[in-house]
């Protein structure tokens, strides 16, 4: 009996060791991706299947796959270094952490993970993700008063706004002392000028659609393989071959046939876009009131997606230039352009072929909430707002 227990106590040992191997890597990889997956509502049996297609490729010795995981019928949110595997009915990979009770809806803990990742699994490059719903910038309709962007946690009630993912990011980039190379949002509708421009000086590239995702969200299966046996590729070329591979998942491959639109952004040309947008803003005060109705009446034609006051910004500035409402004729095809360089790819089915890679709120209506659009980087840098306060009727 002294024997068995002692062999159980030794087993014992050596499997908490190699756990801690396993969470800590002094080796300075390509690559690290880590993806705060947030299960804590209905889209957590898609986690599953998620994980799991990312264990077909797994951890490799240039690229670190790490997540922070929970799940709807769980108390525990746990941590994990992805690791290859060929049992398709269950997730495999190595638990490193455990947290009890733990909020995902809290942007502190999205920017603790991280920080947790970096630590242990240090790398040339990182590309940071949230997986959850998605809404925008958007207040939710049914509930005036809570703000619900990104990472909904359905037990605590919290979600992390367009703003504290600005503040999150920053945090990053101040700990790991540079931009984060790429940002994704594997989530609904977060593709927008009001979020992108939340994190213009803490990350380089984002990823994410302007429109609605379906539940399978991102190909991690076919993306992971490729990116995994390409870990050289830049930030750049990482960001394209998602959207690329998104866009192939959902046309006859592996989700099916589906339509939906995806983009990849530099956010070091967003300054240009930013630029021409304040001009336009300015120019379009000034106009008067049959102006003021053409622009109205134009805005019903704009490619829009599931909220219709969002609106494609590129899509938004070609009907501009059509209404010959300005002397300048520079001024909308400026934007055109700044907004072309921006977007790195945007690959689209033929529903959302008018899609130029990134949205701008453009409400028809007067907003109960103007007066947080106005807090908003956006906002400050474009006075945005002068335009949507002349649009209700």
């Amino acid at each position: 009996m002294n024997r068995i227990r002692l062999n159980l106590f030794l087993l014992l040992i050596t499997s908490l060791l190699s756990i801690g191997t396993l969470a800590k890597s002094t080796e300075t990889k390509e690559w690290t991706f880590l993806l705060f997956l947030n299960g804590h509502n209905n889209l957590s049996p898609f986690g599953d299947t998620n994980l799991k297609d990312m264990e077909k490729s797994g951890s490799t010795d240039q690229v670190n796959l790490v997540v922070e995981w929970a799940k709807a019928d769980s108390d525990m949110t746990n941590r994990l270094l992805i690791q290859k595997s060929t049992d398709s009915t269950k997730v495999t990979s190595p638990i490193l952490m455990s947290l009890k009770d733990h909020d995902m809806g809290d942007y502190k803990n999205f920017v603790d993970f991280v920080k947790w990742g970096v630590d242990n699994f240090p790398a040339k490059h990182y590309f940071v993700a949230v997986w959850n719903h998605g809404s925008g910038w958007h207040l939710q309709s049914s509930d005036q008063m809570r703000i619900s962007d990104i990472s909904y946690d359905d037990v605590t009630g919290n979600s992390i706004s367009t703003e504290q993912l600005g503040l999150a990011m920053t945090e990053i980039k101040q700990y790991i002392g540079r931009n984060v190379d790429i940002y994704g949002s594997d989530a609904c509708l977060m593709q927008m000028l009001e979020v992108v421009t939340e994190m213009k000086h803490s990350v380089d590239y984002v990823v994410g659609s302007e429109e609605t995702e379906p539940g399978e969200g991102w190909p991690y299966e076919n993306f992971m393989k490729k990116w995994t046996n390409a870990p050289q590729s830049t930030p750049a070329e990482v960001a394209v071959l998602l959207s690329k591979e998104y866009l192939s998942a959902y046309s006859g491959g592996t989700y099916g046939t589906i339509d939906v639109t995806f983009s990849a952004l530099d956010l070091s040309k967003l300054d240009s876009v930013i630029e021409s947008s304040a001009a336009i803003a300015n120019f379009i005060k000034t106009l008067d009131a049959p102006s003021i109705a053409k622009v109205r009446k134009a805005l019903r034609s704009v490619q829009s997606y599931f909220f219709s006051d969002y609106k494609d910004f590129g899509d938004l500035m070609k009907i501009f230039e059509s209404l010959r409402i300005n002397k300048d004729n520079n001024l909308f095809a400026k934007a055109q352009a700044d907004v072309n360089s921006l977007v790195l790819t945007v690959d689209s089915s033929d529903e959302y072929k008018r899609s130029t890679g990134v949205s701008v709120w453009v409400p028809s209506y007067s907003s109960s909430y103007m007066s947080r659009y106005k807090g908003l980087e956006f906002d400050k840098q474009t006075g945005w707002s002068q335009i949507l306060e002349l649009l209700p009727e």
